[in-house]
């Protein structure tokens, strides 16, 4: 029922953007329609750098879902005020992006004071011991190029799904479609990933 009611809301509120003139102040809307989705927005987030970035909630990031979406805000506000979604579906995969935009920019912060650390400790001939772990594999950035090639519909459905961990009926909410189709979308991906990523399987013949 709150994911219902959610979405009659930011409906009503992308309505009222949709209705505006030119000299009209968008600015209490974009606010109230922040407001209305924050608790969907927090788990959102809160999904996202648990099964996508553990290690920038770990030492020495810390980074918390609150953090973060504090940053995703920020950007939302600054977005809202040039583009006006049409529908629930199009403004949370608006706030989708702007979250893996926020995630990886902490991501590159992270990265470049691990390679900050490592030039320190060479210079004065010490062991380096930043960790390599806190970079992307090779692997992992296959996976989520493999992932971003994805026709749209696709895309937007399996990273609901399988990256912030909804379940078929909320995604199907955010999206606009009925369960169904969600798992649909599903079928097809899922063939597309395996087919492209077939090698990084256990005992997978290799690549050429």
């Amino acid at each position: 029922m709150q994911a219902e009611r959610t979405t009659a809301v930011v409906e009503r509120y992308l309505n009222e953007l949709a209705g505006l003139s030119g000299d009209d102040s968008a600015e209490p809307i974009i606010r109230a329609l922040l407001s209305s989705s924050a608790r969907r927005l927090h788990l959102l987030s809160a999904t996202l750098l648990r099964r996508n970035y553990p290690r920038l909630s770990k030492p020495p990031m810390n980074l918390e879902a609150e953090e973060m979406l504090s940053g995703v805000v920020e950007r939302m506000m600054k977005a809202l005020r040039k583009v006006h979604p049409r529908t629930v579906r199009e403004f949370f995969a608006l706030a989708n992006q702007h979250m893996r935009w926020e995630l990886n920019e902490f991501a590159r912060r992270l990265d470049h004071e691990a390679h900050a650390v490592e030039l320190r400790e060479s210079s004065v001939g010490q062991p380096v011991i930043a960790e390599n772990s806190s970079r992307i594999s090779p692997n992992a950035a296959r996976i989520m190029q493999a992932i971003e090639s994805l026709p749209e519909d696709e895309r937007e459905t399996f990273c609901l799904v399988r990256v912030q961990g909804m379940t078929h009926a909320d995604a199907a909410e955010v999206l606009g479609v009925s369960a169904k189709t969600v798992q649909r979308r599903l079928a097809r991906t899922l063939p597309l990933l395996a087919a492209q990523l077939r090698d990084l399987r256990p005992h997978a013949p290799p690549r050429g």
